[in-house]
């Protein structure tokens, strides 16, 4: 076939080569390049710009839009036990997001040109560049897109009150996250359970790329039977 005689040029912008690898995707981009420089994308800088993200810019940029949202439901009469309540509900149903995302959509099998263009954009280009610091937490512009059906999904499930403090729960689970995961890439943890945590995360790059969806914690792989080493639910018949 074609698509397995082509071969990337690493010394070109990748995101409009990789899509001519078609059923050859999936090997090439599971072949980490485990160095610390990462890829040039596009020719055009400004959207070469746009895909390079320090790690502090996420809580700089978020935090304060979390302060806010808490404080439209404080200032709508909810109490401050209450608003601690919208948090924890908001990181833990985040968590439940970021293991489904990982696993359903940045884990998804694609063979077609536009599908693993699109696949590498969100996903593939960190499994092929693990270290890449710069492209290792989600672009703001792409986040805060993402944020207007996910306020508007909160607010049909929530009292209009309710629905800012629950979302700013949901964006700190989120800023928790990509910290997290910054910090399992290129942190030197010397306790044991962000030493565990590194090696659970670094174990899904580098060894069973089908498990071990979480980032945060374990939890979710544990309950659906993806924690490496355990059995998937056998499908009824």
């Amino acid at each position: 076939m074609v698509a397995q005689e082509f071969t990337v040029d690493l010394n070109k912008p990748l995101v409009f080569q990789v899509g001519h690898l078609g059923e050859a995707y999936q090997d090439w981009v599971h072949r980490a390049i485990p160095t610390k420089e990462g890829p040039r994308f596009f020719e055009s800088d400004f959207w070469e710009f746009l895909t390079r993200t320090v790690w502090w810019a996420i809580p700089v940029i978020w935090l304060p839009v979390i302060c806010w949202c808490l404080s439209l439901s404080f200032r709508m009469g909810h109490t401050l036990s209450e608003l601690a309540m919208m948090v924890v509900g908001g990181i833990f149903v985040w968590t439940l997001m970021e293991y489904c995302l990982h696993r359903f959509l940045f884990h998804i099998k694609t063979k077609t040109y536009w599908w693993n263009t699109i696949h590498y954009l969100l996903h593939g280009c960190h499994h092929k560049h693990p270290m890449d610091g710069l492209r290792l937490v989600f672009p703001p512009a792409a986040t805060a897109v993402l944020c207007i059906p996910l306020y508007n999904l909160i607010k049909l499930l929530s009292t209009p009150s309710a629905a800012p403090g629950v979302f700013g729960g949901g964006l700190l689970g989120y800023v928790i996250y990509d910290v997290t995961h910054y910090y399992l890439h290129h942190g030197q943890p010397s306790s044991t359970v962000p030493k565990n945590l590194k090696k659970y995360h670094l174990n899904h790059h580098f060894k069973i790329q089908d498990k071990g969806f979480g980032i945060t914690s374990s939890l979710w792989d544990r309950i659906f039977g993806t924690l490496p080493g355990a059995k998937m639910p056998e499908k009824s018949k």
